[in-house]
């Protein structure tokens, strides 16, 4: 078995937008190295300062070394059949591998990363970084940032590593039916074979056990292993997973009480890689407000957190349509409901379907009457019910309540609870803040399936 023992130093930190400077390849038969290859490469771009301060790498040292397709084929060569060996290895070869790639060469081979395996059979240093790791195991690293020294050093720990593997730990990671391999540097194996394949919530957190993402899935494992798959490059992914360290999780009874909690505790906990949930938020909205004049009119205006709105609306459309409900059923004014804006009075006062607060001729107390009991027949249109599905286990069920068009809360209840009493209900369920997000996600569920709508 032999194993290509590689390091590069690069431009920058994520493979599709960055180049390598240099690379080494110390081809390793499991007791000595057979094989050196080094070379200084053109990245054919400006090599960032801080980039130079690090590895003494400039742009003079490279513009008269070979690019990277002038050496392709043999850096293929000497790696496409070789156990691919690096520290934090997903990084070294997500760069060779997107380089190659360019250059018309797909590498497809296994891959050790030293971190990984240093964790398991070599427990208990404070840090696994290179630098810091060979301090404690008392191996030298000759010129630390270039190529050449880390991968010298990277070689002398696989030797540790294999002579350390009394359980056969190596191999197993190399068996075509791990995954192992796949996996950011810094999570245990342990942490993903933990996971159920239930439905529920996982938090993602890094090395002060701060949460980092936050997902829903209909499988938890399945789910989480679906994060480390594919091949991309990008900046925001690499250093995504390299902050993974630990992963918790909460089974939900459904799908659907996954998608609530998700949103709930991204709200919540507010972690710096979930950002589509962050920007949610409904467009429109009905209030209502009181003028100079004493009148209480009504309008449909953005969505903002204050003055609380009656209702929201994903379209300025929906909500229009809403308002001129309530308007030909309460007989309000349109003029004072901002339907009609360009007139001295409303169209409705000159065909008798407004009594004039538009021109002062209805006391504000008179019309007010009527807005108070359109905004009372708009809170009756707005449902009250609970949704009943299956629960965790098979002595429960699970429970979520909508009260008056807001989400209550949920949980789980037993299969004899009267759910028609909402207090009942209540003292079963945990709360949660209500949103129109949330809302939205019932709603749909419910017009899919409506036998597991119980009216209350």
């Amino acid at each position: 078995m032999l194993y290509a023992v590689v390091d590069i130093e690069t431009t920058g930190g994520f493979a599709s937008g960055n180049k390598i400077t240099e690379i080494s390849i110390l081809v390793h038969d499991g007791e000595s190295i057979i094989q050196t290859f080094e070379t200084l490469i053109n990245p054919e771009q400006e090599i960032p300062s801080y980039i130079e301060a690090l590895t003494g790498i400039n742009n003079e040292m490279t513009s008269s070394s070979p690019t990277f397709d002038q050496i392709a084929s043999e850096i293929y060569d000497l790696l496409h059949d070789k156990i691919f060996v690096a520290h934090n290895v997903n990084f070294d070869f997500s760069f060779i591998r997107h380089e190659l790639s360019q250059c018309g060469f797909e590498l497809q081979c296994k891959k050790l990363c030293t971190v990984r395996l240093s964790r398991k059979l070599l427990p208990g240093h404070v840090s696994y970084s290179l630098g810091k790791l060979c301090d404690a195991l008392n191996i030298k690293i000759n010129n630390r940032h270039r190529a050449g020294g880390d991968a010298a050093a990277t070689a002398i720990l696989l030797k540790i590593l294999l002579n350390s593997d009394e359980e056969g730990l190596i191999a197993k990671s190399l068996s075509k039916g791990s995954k192992e391999q796949a996996l950011p540097p810094n999570l245990s194996k342990s942490e993903v074979e933990k996971l159920p394949l239930s439905p529920g919530v996982y938090y993602f957190k890094d090395q002060k056990g701060k949460v980092i993402y936050i997902g829903k899935a209909k499988s938890i494992k399945k789910r989480v292993c679906s994060h480390f798959t594919g091949n991309n490059i990008s900046k925001q992914r690499q250093n995504f997973l390299k902050d993974i360290f630990s992963i918790d999780f909460e089974i939900c009874g459904t799908e659907l009480m996954a998608f609530i909690l998700e949103a709930a505790e991204i709200k919540r906990l507010w972690p710096e890689n979930n950002r589509a949930l962050k920007r949610y938020q409904q467009k429109y909205a009905l209030y209502a407000f009181e003028n100079q004049k004493g009148y209480v009119r009504l309008g449909i205006d953005k969505h903002k957190t204050h003055p609380q709105p009656l209702y929201s609306f994903d379209t300025i459309l929906e909500g229009h349509n809403l308002l001129k409900l309530l308007i030909k059923e309460h007989l309000l004014c349109e003029k004072l409901c901002f339907i009609q804006k360009n007139r001295t009075s409303c169209t409705a006062h000159i065909e008798g379907g407004c009594a004039g607060a538009c021109l002062g001729k209805e006391s504000a107390a008179s019309y007010n009457v009527r807005v108070k009991y359109a905004m009372q027949h708009l809170k009756s249109m707005l449902p009250s019910f609970a949704l009943v599905d299956k629960g965790r286990t098979e002595d429960e069920q699970s429970c979520l309540l909508v009260e008056e068009g807001k989400f209550y809360g949920m949980g789980y209840i037993s299969p004899s609870t009267d759910v028609s009493s909402t207090e009942d209900l209540k003292s079963a369920l945990t709360p949660y803040p209500s949103n129109d997000y949330i809302l939205h996600i019932i709603l749909s569920h419910t017009t899919q399936f409506p036998q597991k709508r119980i009216a209350i």
